[in-house]
């Protein structure tokens, strides 16, 4: 999919997208988050600020845009037998308040995570509906984190645009079948981004990991009475992206799945942090 951007100035000057067409042309696309040295996120860039490599040779930005795209979002909540009290209560409450703060042409999704994952509210625009049945979310099974983090990627697998999988939970996986590395495995054949929030003393190598790869974020919230902020974050961080778009210098063989890494740097600003994800699947 590749497309065509005009400017037209929206929220801080940023431009919009104008139209998508297909392309027999291969055209990586990928969603940047900068900030600076103090965390905050850093608007208004260029196509000219960035710098984009694909196995340390420089690619020539061919798309460029910067500003709010439409977005899909996955909220996938554990709602196992230990988050049962004021951990669901809150976690709720900030999934409710995330939802109200999408545009009206956002598509959502909310999955609930046990000892499988659960859709409980399917793929649409209608946020109330969503929030609805959030509310009525009751604790219930254990925590197969691993497979519903796999479970929910394969539900949005083939969806356009920007895309975003929040998963929330209260700790390590205990029953799933697949290991860490198949989950994040399969979040390098995924386009989403990856926002793991855990509850608790300890951030579980995974969410990490799954953050790095995606171009997320993970976040270790150890009183459940921040969730509200955290999501908060997040929205803002996904309305404020930048995406950069290009074909590779490298044209890859048909059936050859071969990895290729991906970075992506603001010119001469060391102190400009930028988030992607680091790599794709060619062939």
């Amino acid at each position: 999919m590749c497309m065509v951007w005009a400017a037209i100035d929206g929220v801080d000057g940023f431009q919009q997208p104008l139209a998508q067409f297909s392309t027999g042309v291969q055209l990586v696309e990928v969603y940047a988050t900068v900030t600076d040295a103090k965390g905050d996120l850093v608007t208004g860039l260029t196509r000219e600020d960035f710098e984009v490599e694909e196995d340390g040779e420089a690619q020539e930005i061919a798309a460029f845009a910067a500003g709010e795209f439409p977005l899909t979002v996955v909220l996938g909540i554990d709602r196992s037998w230990s988050m049962a009290g004021e951990p669901l209560r809150l976690a709720k409450a900030a999934s409710k308040a995330f939802l109200n703060q999408l545009r009206p042409t956002d598509r959502s999704m909310a999955v609930a995570i046990g000892n499988d994952a659960e859709v409980i509210a399917p793929l649409s625009n209608d946020h109330v509906q969503q929030q609805r049945a959030i509310d009525v979310l009751d604790p219930w099974s254990t925590t197969s984190l691993h497979d519903a983090i796999i479970s929910i990627l394969d539900r949005v697998e083939g969806e356009t645009g920007r895309l975003a999988v929040i998963v929330f939970s209260d700790g390590v996986d205990r029953y799933s079948v697949a290991p860490a590395s198949r989950v994040v495995e399969r979040a390098r054949q995924s386009q989403a981004l990856i926002y793991p929030i855990t509850l608790g003393r300890e951030r579980p190598p995974l969410a990490a990991e799954l953050a790095v790869v995606s171009g997320g974020r993970s976040f270790l919230i150890k009183d459940a009475r921040a969730l509200d902020e955290t999501f908060t974050t997040i929205a803002r961080e996904l309305r404020y992206q930048y995406l950069l778009g290009y074909t590779p210098m490298k044209p890859g063989q048909s059936g050859a799945h071969q990895w290729r890494s991906i970075r992506v740097r603001v010119k001469g600003q060391p102190e400009r942090r930028v988030r992607a994800r680091d790599g794709y699947t060619a062939g």
